[in-house]
């Protein structure tokens, strides 16, 4: 990479931390270029992504976001997983480093807070923003869905007490 390809590549990452919900950043040290690609692809499915960068590049780049107290995580083979959804990134982070024990998750950050991995696996656990938004449409929902037996129940009483009436009228 030249200077100028650096400094496009800074700005980039700089203003993609930034709108991010959250930020995970993990070793990779170990991991197949077929495993990373499966991480990527889960990343993806829930409109997150992972990039590989030199360790001062990243740095760089954090600088005048609300994610730059996690600079110090960046030594060694990282990755940095990013999704504006908040849960999405730690949720497959977390996931993928369940299952292949090369992904070794350090820490991240959610807005201004910085998290320890610990933070990273607690956040993971939340449910996504999808998951809130079927929960509430479900709360939101059932009462409403009730009202509506409880305003129909009266009529189908009616139709069974005269569907009774008639069929005793008939028996005699």
């Amino acid at each position: 990479m030249d200077k100028a390809e650096k400094r496009e590549f800074v700005t980039w990452l700089n203003g993609t931390l930034k709108e991010s919900g959250s930020v995970v950043v993990a070793h990779y040290s170990g991991l197949t270029v077929a495993q990373m690609n499966d991480l990527r692809v889960k990343m993806r499915a829930v409109g997150g992504s992972v990039k590989v960068a030199k360790n001062r590049l990243a740095k760089i780049a954090l600088q005048g976001t609300e994610a730059a107290t996690i600079a110090d995580l960046f030594k060694g083979q990282t990755v940095i997983a990013y999704s504006s959804d908040p849960v999405a990134a730690p949720k497959i982070a977390v996931d993928f480093a369940r299952l292949n024990d090369r992904l070794v998750i350090l820490g991240g950050a959610m807005g201004s807070s910085s998290l320890n991995a610990e933070g990273v696996k607690a956040l993971a656990s939340l449910p996504s923003l999808d998951e809130l938004r079927a929960k509430l449409v479900a709360m939101v929902s059932t009462p409403a869905t009730r009202i509506a037996q409880i305003a129909i129940a009266p009529a189908g009483q009616l139709a069974r007490v005269i569907g009774a009436y008639a069929r005793k009228s008939e028996a005699a």
